[in-house]
């Protein structure tokens, strides 16, 4: 690029066990767990199945709290447990351990939960894997929990609506990045499952709930901070609680089966329940005989759309001030149609009953291989790129770069013939694993060829498909003031491929600092950037991708000679294709008011079939954006391109006009990261 400058009484029996889960929607789960011939005691397995490396989808999955997602005891020994000593050892331990629960396990005393502790997994081994007469209890700060594939049953003490003896089946009071999946939680004596005391960021998904008085309680609190998503769960012969969201900030509820069973003695008193301040969006749920399906207190806000109700009676409500959200804004899911949803849950709920048992269209992913950089010699490898050089051509499947906190000062670059690669910083903070060179554009070659030019300065070029990057900095740290005589774009990170993840990362430079291309003109490169910073001033987040940067921070920095002076984007997008889209950020630094760009149009060699776009919207934008945010460019004028915002908030932001333009809601209904995004969908691996 050219300088520019996250029941009344017990009837009937429990419900049956072994029913084989197949659910394409089910996101090819792919357990191959241990079989029912596992040690008695607790031993490490010898490989990591499929189902070991998985993390949670929903709110479970988003980068907040210093956790990156939901992934429990990834990357821990794997153990598998018989008894309730090996069980309890291994849940309470302080250290990552995915735990595979190959037996009935009863609980002494009843009503007994188990401290679990942080970055765990526990799992069944088919139907093997039962808790009876007690369960797991998550305490306050605990996090990065999976308890998936379980029978948790059988607490019940003989009172409906039990006041004295408080057994539920899982229990979180002030736990956060919990994932509760394909569970049947039965028959207990409290509730089923209660979420706390601002317990957030919790997903549960794809669980039996049932013969219980209170299926699912939520809240206890007076704050109104957590993110919950439930999905595709299968709520059935329960009377309240179903659930009851209190004081939630985000709840999305969507997919989910309540049926009031016909020929029992317990009757439905309400379905779900927007309680306190909730803010809850209710979709494409199917309600099958219940009294009340859903109602709200007045001071919630409940949004319904796309739900089925089959002879249902009483109160359904809908309403409230606080707003409608969008749950793409913090993640990317795909709700099957409500009217499908009561073979799907049926099919699909609840534990696996056997190795692999699945008729799901969805292939499962292998394991992923990880190597492992140290700067001290304690990984395989000293630096990224070595790393890098490892792993095969044309490899099947996703290789994880785990790099211990360290100043890597190299250039890494991922070649085509290499995807599904994926670097990940290992320490508590982006910050602790910093990738950084300091090349430009200018820079002389060491072999005398020429300099490396814009593209070829970057500190990490990714090349290949299906890439991600998380947990770390990527530093380009060039000396403007010291190198004034040659080309001063000096690139920290340049993608050329599609289906590029970058989360919870710091890109960092200042002329040209990221650079978002695609392989060829005629290749569609999609690049999502979410909970990231990007710190640069002169057009520097720029290129021909399909680019969404959402949840992130966009820095304004000062240039070389302590002026304030810059362009944020300089998009040189191909006609009919998406540019770039900044969502739900924030663009900030310390810089004097007004006098940055939001973008200018980048018609990359002066080719004229190039259609820019760059698109902010539901954005907070600092009194340093210009009244007039954009500007042309190498004379090309940016109103011939596509140049636009919609709802910005802050002291930068303004109101329509020609210089301004603004999306009417038709126009940004069709401007959602879903329409940049397409087909796929990221999701950490």
């Amino acid at each position: 690029m050219s300088t520019r400058t996250p029941r009344h009484r017990r009837s009937r029996a429990a419900f049956a066990v072994g029913l084989p889960l197949a659910l394409a929607a089910a996101g090819g789960l792919g357990y191959g767990l241990l079989g029912p011939g596992a040690s008695s005691h607790a031993s490490a397995a010898t490989a990591v199945p499929a189902w070991a490396t998985q993390a949670a989808d929903g709110f479970a999955s988003v980068n907040a709290l210093g956790q990156n997602g939901t992934y429990g005891g990834r990357g821990g020994e794997i153990v598998t447990v018989k008894t309730l000593a090996d069980l309890e050892k291994y849940a309470t331990a302080d250290k990552p351990y995915i735990i595979v629960v190959a037996a009935a396990i009863t609980m002494d005393p009843v009503g007994k939960e188990i401290k679990v502790q942080s970055d765990k997994t526990i799992i069944g081994s088919g139907t093997s894997g039962q808790i009876v007469g007690g369960g797991f209890f998550l305490g306050q700060g605990v996090h990065n929990v999976i308890i998936r594939n379980l029978t948790i049953r059988d607490a019940y003490q003989g009172v409906w609506n039990d006041k004295e003896h408080d057994y539920d089946g899982i229990q979180m009071d002030g736990a956060h990045h919990v994932w509760i999946d394909h569970n049947d939680i039965r028959h207990m004596a409290d509730g089923l499952i209660d979420s706390r005391k601002d317990t957030t960021y919790l997903t549960v998904s794809w669980n039996r709930l049932g013969q219980e008085n209170k299926a699912f309680g939520i809240g206890w609190t007076e704050n109104t901070t957590a993110d919950i998503t439930i999905h595709h769960n299968w709520i059935r012969e329960t009377e309240q609680r179903n659930p009851s969201t209190d004081n939630v900030a985000h709840a999305h509820l969507y997919n989910n089966y309540l049926v009031d069973e016909p020929g029992t003695a317990i009757t439905s008193s309400y379905g779900n329940y927007a309680r306190g301040k909730t803010n809850m969006l209710l979709e494409n749920s199917y309600f099958q005989g219940l009294a009340n399906p859903v109602i709200r207190d007045t001071t919630a806000t409940l949004v319904q759309r796309g739900n089925v109700f089959s002879g249902t009676n009483g109160r359904n409500e809908s309403g409230g001030t606080g707003g409608s959200w969008d749950p793409r804004s913090y993640y990317a899911y795909t709700p099957d149609k409500a009217a499908d949803v009561p073979s799907v849950v049926k099919s699909g709920a609840g534990p696996r009953s056997s190795l692999g048992t699945t008729t799901t269209t969805t292939t499962a992913k292998a394991a992923a291989t990880t190597l492992t950089v140290a700067k001290d010699g304690s990984g395989q490898y000293t630096t990224v790129q070595a790393a890098v050089n490892a792993v095969p051509a044309n490899n099947a499947s996703r290789v994880v770069i785990a790099v211990k906190p360290g100043t890597y000062r190299e250039t890494v670059k991922v070649p085509s013939n290499k995807p599904h690669v994926t670097i990940q910083g290992t320490g508590a903070s982006r910050k602790d694993t910093v990738i950084v060179y300091n090349n430009a554009s200018g820079t002389p070659k060491p072999d005398g060829s020429g300099t490396y030019g814009t593209g070829g300065s970057a500190t990490v070029a990714v090349e290949a498909d299906d890439f991600q990057a998380r947990n770390l900095s990527i530093t380009n740290d060039f000396d403007e003031a010291a190198h004034q005589d040659i080309a001063q774009q000096a690139v920290a990170l340049r993608t050329a491929s599609d289906k590029v993840f970058l989360d919870g990362v710091i890109v960092s430079g200042d002329q040209d600092t990221l650079l978002l291309d695609t392989a060829s003109k005629d290749r569609l490169g999609r690049v999502y950037m979410t909970n990231s910073y990007v710190i640069g001033n002169v057009d520097f987040i720029f290129g021909r991708a399909t680019a969404v940067i959402d949840k992130s921070v966009i820095t304004l920095k000062k240039r070389w000679n302590g002026t304030s002076a810059g362009y944020v984007t300089a998009p040189s997008t191909a006609a009919n294709r998406k540019g770039i889209l900044i969502a739900n950020s924030t663009v900030s630094g310390d810089v004097s008011d007004r006098t940055f760009y939001l973008g200018r149009p980048w018609h990359a060699g002066g080719d004229a079939t190039l259609d820019p776009q760059t698109t902010v919207r539901n954005t907070s934008l600092s009194a340093a954006i210009k009244t007039t945010p954009w500007t042309d460019m190498s004379g090309f004028s940016w109103k011939d391109d596509r140049f636009a915002e919609y709802k910005n908030t802050g002291a930068g932001a303004g109101s329509a006009s020609t210089d301004r333009p603004q999306l009417t809601d038709t126009q940004a209904s069709a401007q959602e990261i879903g329409d940049w995004l397409g087909d796929w969908t990221p999701s950490a691996s």
